[in-house]
């Protein structure tokens, strides 16, 4: 599966734009850690465009993501990308073992949760985030109320790095990329 192919899949399914810039921030996110950590920078792309791209047809749990991953495998993706994507649903009882799921997991809370904090600066610009306000944003219970802090600390224990330089790091994958991912 390519990168372009995943595209086409997330369009068909998504037609939100804020949906899709959610896909595009994790996908920005995740080839940022698969190139760090020497991984198949496509298939963390793919995975990271495909890991909601049912919620709109199934945006309750448990339907998301496992009413999606049959679609998924009857468009030929494979096991590992489906995996991944089913783990990163904490209901879904599939663990994550394997560094793709971990940075699925990590990278999915945290960049919604940097978006929303670009969003509010003045300028709109990610380039205004640092990692002192967004842990300051994730002490405000009402900020963002919808993004777990629990998953978004959980995930950095996950992969086994500190939750600052966690921040840091997607903060410094997305400014790299925000034209395209609307920041």
């Amino acid at each position: 599966m390519t990168r372009a192919a995943a595209l086409k899949i997330l369009h068909e399914y998504t037609k939100s734009e804020s949906l899709r810039r959610h896909a595009l921030q994790v996908e920005t996110c995740l080839a940022a850690y698969a190139r760090h950590l020497g991984a198949d920078e496509e298939l963390w792309r793919v995975t990271a465009l495909l890991h909601d791209f049912d919620y709109e047809i199934h945006p309750n749990a448990p339907e998301h993501p496992m009413h999606g991953e049959p679609i998924l495998e009857a468009r030929g993706i494979s096991a590992e990308v489906r995996r991944a994507i089913l783990s990163h649903a904490n209901y879904s009882g599939i663990s994550r073992d394997s560094l793709l799921e971990k940075s699925l997991f990590a990278c999915d809370e945290l960049s919604g949760f940097i978006s929303a904090c670009a969003l509010v600066k003045p300028t709109r610009k990610v380039a205004d985030v640092d990692v002192s306000s967004v842990r300051k944003k994730m002490k405000d219970k009402a900020f963002a109320r919808s993004v777990s802090r629990e998953d978004i600390v959980n995930g950095a224990a996950g992969l086994g790095v500190d939750l600052d330089e966690h921040i840091r790091f997607c903060i410094e994958a997305m400014r790299g990329n925000a034209d395209a991912i609307g920041l």
